[in-house]
Order: structure tokens, then C-alpha cells, then sequence
């Protein structure tokens, strides 16, 4: 009889083994999963009601590349500080693209970099505003993107709340700068002339004059989120990167190239 209970407990082990490996399929799925973005082009952006942007085709193409899918309707674009606050309390929430930064490093699980991103102080070149020094900031009035890392980094250079201008979205930031209303405004520089150009704004306007932060975007998981999952993600993004097409350039490089 003692080979026979051996027996039973070789096959119990082989069903919880067995059992294991479906849940562990299971919670490897993108399909339950939310993610969250903001209207910040080229990275992630919404044109006639579809979401677009290097960000979000990188992610879908990545969850392809190891035979999931992401669809449409499981993005939403929101203004920032929505998105940033429910990915910290929704267990199957995603935030993206998001400035990998210390003080946001232990709140989330992170996949990327999906890209390179220069933080910067943008004025009309008629103000002739010359900054050499973070202290010279809070002289003036700057456009921020409400709980965004343009306005986390100010903070943390010491410049006053009150020497800020939040709005959701980058489009009233613009508005507002070329009214003069504002002086300066903190955003990706790729993002902000990348969005000129898109709607016959007059790029020349404007001039960079002082580079608060250079960084790497990710795609930040709720930390409920399983390390499968990210461990998926990671494996789909590598794979785009490095597997070449038939004209020698990466899947994920054509992607970036298409938002120039």
C-alpha cells in the first residue's frame, strides 16, 4: 500500500503543479489589465477619437511580440493626475509614458525604457528670458501639467507653487504661453515642437532656455500587478528592439521614427 499513497502524492503534486502553471497563465494575461495616459503627443495622444502615439503602438506591438494583445478600448487618455492617482490605487492599472524618477521609483513596478526624454523651460523668444540658475525660475510664472514631472522637478528645485500655472492638458499650456500669460512652460521638448507643428503653431516662436531634467520614459505597473506580467511586457519590448526587419531596422525604431 505504500507505493500506492507514493503514487497519490506524485499525482497531487503533478495537479497543483498543473494547477499552478493555469493561474500563473492566467495572471500572465494583458487582457485584464487598464492602462492610463495622458494627452501628451508624440509619446500619447488622442487624434478623432483614436488613441495614438510612439508609447502607446510600442506597447501593443510589444504585447504581439509575446502573443498577447492590448486593445483600444482597454487605454483611456485622461488628464494626468486622474491617471497617476487611480494607477496607484486600481491593482490592474497601468500609467504611461512616466518619467522614471526617485521619488516615484518604489510606488509602481517598471517596464522600459520605452523612450528618452528631455524635460525643459520653454519662452517666446521675444521675452528674451535668460535663465542661468534655478534660482532665477521663480521670478517668473510657469506653465505646468498638473501633478507632472515638469511640476514635481520645480518643486523639488525649491521653486514656490505660487510661481505655477497647472492645466490638464498641454493645449491650454500653449494657449496660454503664447497669449503671454504665462513665461515659461515646463515640457518635453521633443513633445512641445512635435505638437507645434501638428497644429500650425509657429515653432520658431519659441526657444529652449534652461534643461530641467534628462531621463527615460517607462511604463509603470500598480504594484499589485504580478512580476509575471512585467517580466512579459520587459521580454515583448526587448524582442522589438532587437529583432530587425527586412530593411535592417528594428520594429521598435520604426515606430519611434514615425513620430519625428
Amino acid at each position: 500500500m505504500q507505493w500506492l499513497r507514493i503514487d497519490v502524492i506524485k499525482g497531487l503534486i503533478y495537479v497543483l503543479m498543473l494547477v499552478s502553471t493555469i493561474v500563473g497563465a492566467e495572471e500572465n494575461k494583458f487582457s485584464d489589465l487598464v492602462f492610463y495616459t495622458e494627452d501628451y503627443p508624440p509619446s500619447n495622444y488622442s487624434e478623432d477619437k483614436v488613441v495614438k502615439g510612439y508609447a502607446v503602438d510600442i506597447l501593443v506591438a510589444s504585447a504581439k511580440a509575446v502573443g498577447q494583445e492590448i486593445k483600444p478600448n482597454q487605454i483611456t487618455i485622461s488628464p494626468w493626475s486622474f491617471a497617476y492617482k487611480e494607477t496607484l490605487t486600481n491593482p490592474n492599472a497601468v500609467l504611461f509614458a512616466t518619467t522614471r524618477t526617485g521619488h516615484r521609483e518604489n510606488l509602481f513596478n517598471w517596464v522600459g525604457p520605452i523612450a528618452d526624454v528631455k524635460l525643459v523651460l520653454i519662452a517666446k523668444k521675444d521675452s528674451h528670458i535668460k535663465i542661468t540658475d534655478p534660482i532665477d525660475i521663480a521670478q517668473y510664472t510657469i506653465g505646468v501639467v498638473r501633478d507632472d514631472i515638469g511640476e514635481q522637478k520645480l518643486l523639488s528645485l525649491g521653486v514656490p507653487r505660487a510661481s505655477m500655472r497647472e492645466a490638464p492638458y498641454i493645449t491650454r499650456l500653449v494657449q496660454l504661453l503664447v497669449k503671454n500669460r504665462i513665461d515659461l512652460l515646463a515640457f518635453s521638448e521633443r513633445g512641445l515642437y512635435w505638437w507645434a507643428a501638428k497644429h500650425g503653431v509657429d515653432a520658431s516662436e519659441f526657444e529652449t532656455v534652461y534643461t530641467l531634467n534628462r531621463g527615460y520614459l517607462y511604463y509603470a505597473l500598480n504594484k499589485s500587478i504580478g512580476p509575471e506580467v512585467a517580466s512579459e511586457l520587459q521580454k515583448g519590448i526587448n524582442r522589438i528592439k532587437s529583432t530587425k526587419g527586412e530593411n535592417g531596422i528594428s520594429l521598435y525604431q520604426s515606430i519611434l521614427d514615425k513620430y519625428q
